[in-house]
């Protein structure tokens, strides 16, 4: 299977839904939400899936992307797939494992966008945040997406991060945060 994503790329991804990839209509809206900030940008990508989101950022001019993803059939194809668009002067780093013991190898860096996709069903969402907090992973002016189901009720708040806004399409919703530390 595979996607496209700006510029008519196209990526691979695995067989069927197992890394779910964000539909196309929520990438465009969220990188028109944050147009005018993801050049020059680091970017978070958390349970990175095909590892488009990502990809997209690099596309769009981020200087460094770092993602997060637990299954190595999943991170073969993210590495082929940012390999394709990164230019020589971005960076990438993939980290494979469980994603809220990764965070902690991250500490002392910060990103000015993050992207957090993980199973809808899964109990991921508020120990990720925590931890995102705890850690102080987000930039001072920089914002946090997390995609979920728009039956799921999000936090107001995790320590700093503060709920700005939720946007829902259709079968998806995503929530943004931003620090008030």
């Amino acid at each position: 299977m595979s996607l496209r994503i700006y510029g008519n790329r196209l990526l691979k991804t695995l067989p069927g839904q197992a890394t779910r990839p964000t539909p196309a209509r929520v990438r465009e809206a969220v990188f028109n939400i944050w147009q005018g900030t993801i050049v020059g940008c680091r970017w978070l990508d958390l349970c990175s899936g095909s590892g488009a989101m990502a990809a997209e950022a690099l596309c769009r001019g981020a200087s460094s992307v770092v993602g997060i993803e637990q299954s190595s059939r999943a991170c073969t194809v993210i590495r082929q797939n940012w390999q394709q668009v990164a230019k020589p002067d971005q960076t990438f780093q993939l980290l494979q494992g469980d994603v809220v013991q990764r965070l902690l190898t991250l500490k002392g860096q910060q990103f000015d966008r993050i992207y957090f996709d993980p199973p809808y069903d899964g109990n991921l969402y508020e120990p990720v945040l925590q931890a995102i907090d705890q850690h102080d992973l987000l930039a001072p002016a920089g914002e946090l997406a997390a995609e979920h189901n728009p039956s799921r009720a999000m936090p107001e708040a995790i320590g700093t991060l503060v709920r700005d806004r939720q946007k829902v399409y259709g079968n998806t919703a995503v929530s943004f945060y931003r620090s008030q530390a």
